[in-house]
């Protein structure tokens, strides 16, 4: 048997990949709807971290605040939002493993080194942006959005903070999705840069329009708070930068891949000068 029919006869079928494939899509939903399930029930502990740091605000204030709703249905309804984000965000492991099984078989060696690093880095990632949304962003931007308060004096009417559980909800999520997104601008980049469609001289001369795009995309993904505006956009622009360190080392990489090759292959002058003439 020659290597083309060894090659041949070791591709999967055409309904073996789409079994494969429904096997893949079944574990993924079998995975968030238990997540789902777990998010849905703990959904009112989710809430409270959610909003502890405008808890922690009121507190530092002396005051005691509170959320309400306004819809008989908008408190289980933000609970299923809870349960559908929190449990995607806990069941995307489960549904990268669930990938990279289906798609690592149809990989040479050297893809699947390729691919890993930036499946593993992608929810990594993500939950950096998550974290740096929660802890450094909203703090100072409750602090700002709570400044607007009136106090009730003479005739003037008391304006108090007391945020809906959807609308704040809604807020927070946006912002998250925001960084958590943002914050995969180096795999991306780097993954460009590895298959040839950018460069590091390209990125580099281009580092101005990044810049602004970074500007228009947080005014664009945040609150119009100049808080929220600047904690997204720095961010992004030292994560172009840092993309910029990854894509060298990934040009630098693959030409020294490339050298290590040219020295192995052997060259065609000197094959011929071996071989004896009839």
């Amino acid at each position: 048997m020659t290597d083309t029919d060894s090659d041949a006869g070791s591709k999967m079928p055409l309904l073996e990949h789409l079994v494969e494939l429904r096997r893949r899509l079944m574990w993924s939903v079998v995975a968030f709807v238990a997540c789902f399930i777990i998010a849905f029930y703990f959904a009112s502990p989710v809430f409270n971290f959610i909003a502890q740091p405008l808890v922690d605000l009121w507190a530092e204030e002396g005051q005691t605040g509170r959320f309400i709703y306004t819809a008989v249905q908008e408190k289980f309804v933000t609970d299923l939002k809870i349960g559908f984000f929190v449990g995607a965000f806990f069941a995307f492991p489960m549904i990268a493993i669930q990938v990279w099984l289906f798609v690592a078989p149809g990989l040479y060696k050297n893809e699947k080194r390729a691919f890993l690093p930036f499946l593993i880095a992608t929810p990594v990632l993500f939950f950096v942006g998550s974290a740096f949304v929660y802890y450094f962003v909203l703090p100072p931007a409750w602090s700002f959005f709570a400044d607007y308060q009136q106090a009730a004096e003479g005739t003037n009417a008391a304006i108090v903070l007391e945020p809906k559980v959807d609308q704040y909800l809604s807020f927070v999520v946006r912002l998250i999705f925001a960084f958590g997104i943002s914050f995969e601008l180096p795999v991306i980049l780097t993954l460009l840069a590895r298959i040839g469609i950018i460069s590091t001289v390209g990125m580099r001369k281009n580092r101005r329009y990044a810049i602004l795009i970074a500007f228009v995309v947080a005014a664009i993904l945040t609150p119009p708070d100049p808080i929220s505006q600047l904690g997204l956009a720095i961010p992004i622009i030292l994560l172009y930068e840092i993309s910029i360190l990854c894509a060298q080392l990934v040009e630098k990489r693959r030409a020294a891949e490339a050298a290590k090759e040219a020295e192995d292959d052997p060259d065609d002058d000197s094959a011929g000068d071996d071989e004896v003439p009839a």
